[in-house]
Parts: structure tokens; sequence; C-alpha cells
């Protein structure tokens, strides 16, 4: 199967390096492809110095003497879109390239073009799936491989695979177990693309993820604990609040609250007995205590080695990490210790 790659980021390359180099279990099939060729967004000036840098796919279609193509428009690309017609290809295969195919482009391959989103669809379709999917408290999400048509991820499905999430996850931990498993989902994809019943997608129960912009980063304390933890993982790690008048990130919390406690991943099972003991109180009696007076965007805790404990519009949300401006992530509790934090301190305008 002749194909080219349509992609621009990090959440790409697990797909563009399996199709370059197919899993044994794919070659012992008769499996084969030839990647023709790569479409990616033109560089960009990024980092301090504002260099103009390549992006992480051309980076890997370089390093295999792939043909790149950096179209800044590619809808209005004559030649770009006639060298395209000139390869021949099968598939076209596209993961968050970063601009929308035109008609033209899309009837340019034998086989149609192929892409994977990173949502279970038609739910999260748009530019950030996995980012909304968090910050509306989903607990699984998935894969979905469609045939693209001119609509915004409106194709038809052909394959998906589901992942379950768990509370402390957030958006790039995320970004990387979806892109190794829409790697694997587009490879199994193609295989069987020959048998594969495309489904429509019901649009009635379709829900979207827009871009996100730069005020969903600013954290307001009048809403409830949970919400304001899958803001903060979802939008990981450009959440913020004020201390003293400065921006201070908060790039990793903890609802505590024993609901979601069972959601904890294994790795996190000690945080989740370290919790039941917050400097002697047991959870349950500090949500219980009387703290209604205590005004949201509060310090009401300090609990040695775990961080912060903030009182909300709704429950008691725990701050584990926290970048001030101009420094590193670090631990909250370091933080605190650092700048001398007391309880009823304040944080936010």
């Amino acid at each position: 199967m002749k194909i080219i790659f349509f992609g621009t980021p990090d959440f790409a390359v697990p797909t563009l390096k399996q199709l370059l180099h197919p899993p044994s279990i794919f070659q012992g099939r008769g499996y084969a492809n030839e990647v023709l060729g790569v479409v990616t967004q033109p560089d960009r000036r990024r980092g301090r110095g504002s260099q103009l840098s390549p992006s992480p796919i051309k980076t890997l279609a370089l390093e295999h003497q792939l043909p790149v193509w950096q179209p800044e428009k590619i809808k209005k690309d004559t030649a770009a879109i006639e060298q395209l017609k000139a390869m021949k290809a099968d598939v076209f295969v596209v993961i968050a390239y970063g601009q929308i195919l035109s008609q033209e482009i899309l009837d340019l391959p034998k086989l149609g073009c192929i892409n994977v989103h990173g949502s279970l669809l038609p739910k999260y379709r748009g530019a950030a799936p996995i980012q909304w999917c968090l910050y509306n408290g989903e607990s699984v999400t998935g894969i979905t491989t469609m045939l693209m048509d001119a609509g915004m991820d409106t194709g038809a499905m052909l394959l998906k695979r589901s992942i379950e999430i768990s509370l402390e996850t957030n958006a790039p931990e995320l970004a990387i177990a979806l892109a190794n498993l829409g790697a694997e989902l587009l490879l199994e994809t193609l295989a069987n693309l020959s048998t594969i019943l495309p489904l429509p997608q019901d649009s009635e129960a379709a829900t979207y993820a827009p871009l996100i912009k730069k005020e969903n980063y600013l954290l307001d304390w009048q809403r409830g604990a949970i919400d304001l933890h899958n803001q903060i993982r979802g939008f990981a790690p450009h959440c913020y609040t004020t201390y003293q008048g400065q921006p201070l990130k908060i790039t990793a919390s903890l609802p505590l609250d024993p609901e979601y406690f069972p959601r904890l991943s294994p790795k996190n099972q000690s945080l989740h007995r370290s919790l039941s003991g917050v400097e002697g109180q047991n959870v349950q009696q500090l949500l219980t205590s009387n703290i209604s007076d205590v005004p949201p965007g509060t310090a009401i805790a300090l609990p040695k080695n775990l961080g912060i404990v903030m009182q909300t519009g709704s429950g008691l949300l725990l701050l584990t990490k926290v970048q001030p401006p101009g420094k590193s992530i670090q631990a909250a509790g370091d933080f605190a210790n650092g700048n001398r934090l007391q309880v009823g301190t304040k944080l936010g305008d």
C-alpha cells in the first residue's frame, strides 16, 4: 500500500514510526506498505531564541530520507497539490496535521484519506479532544480511525479502541498513551481496510472540542474541587492562579473526596493511604469539619510531604505540584515551606 503521511506534532510520531517499521505481527501477515512522503506544517519559531524549528514529524521524515512538503496553506497551494497527485498514493494517512484538507485533496488517493482521531467519535470532534475529555471528567476515551470527508471529524468510522483514564492522568500523559494506541489501530485499519464496513456517525450524539484559549487556564476557586482538578489536568501544565500578585501555575492536584480515590492509578495507592491521615485527621473528618465560612481560594491545611489543601466552592483540593514564575515545577509542599505559607493564605485575586 502506497501512503502519504500528513502530520505535525509528537502525537503523530508513533504512527509514522510504525508505518515505517511495522511490528512483527503485521509483517507475519504479509502486511507491507511504502511511505512515499510526508506533508507537515512549515517550520515555526520556538523557544527562547525564537529560532525556526522543524516539526517532530519533519525531523523523523528527514531521518528516513523521505520527501517532505510544507505548504503554508495546502488548500491554495496548487504546486503541492499537483505533486501529491503525481505520487498516485493509495491512501493518505492524516493525524494531527493542523490544516483542513479540501475536497480536491481528499479525492486524490485511490482508497481515500484515513484520519486517526484522539476520541471515541462522535464525542469530542475538533482540535483538542484529549484536553476537553479530561476537563469534562471522562473516565474512558480512546482512538477512532475514520474515512475523512469535508466536515470537521464527521467521516464514517472504521475502527475504535478505548482506554480507561485514572483520576490523576493529565493531558500530556494521556496523549502519549493515545498516540501509541493510535499507531496500533492505524496499522490494523490498513491491514483490514478491504473488509471493514464504514459506520456513519450519529451527528445528534456529537460533542465538540474547540481550540483552547488562554482564558481557559485561569482557575476560579468558586468552582468545585473535582472541576478544578479536571481543569488542571486537562490543560496541564498551563493552569494558574495568583500568589502575592504574581501568576502561580498549578500543575497537579487531587480532590480530597474518598468518592474519587478508587480511580487512583496503582502507582498512587500509597498516596491514597497517606490521605487517610492528613496531619492526624481523617479525610472524612477534614471534609466534615466546620469550614463552610472559609472563603474559596484559602489554604486550610499544609499536610507534611503532601501539599496544600485548598478550600474551593465545593469540597477540598490538594495541590501537589506548582510552578512559580521563572522556576521549575516543584512539589507544592516545598513551595509552601520556601514561601512560609500559613493556614489562611489566599490564592487568586
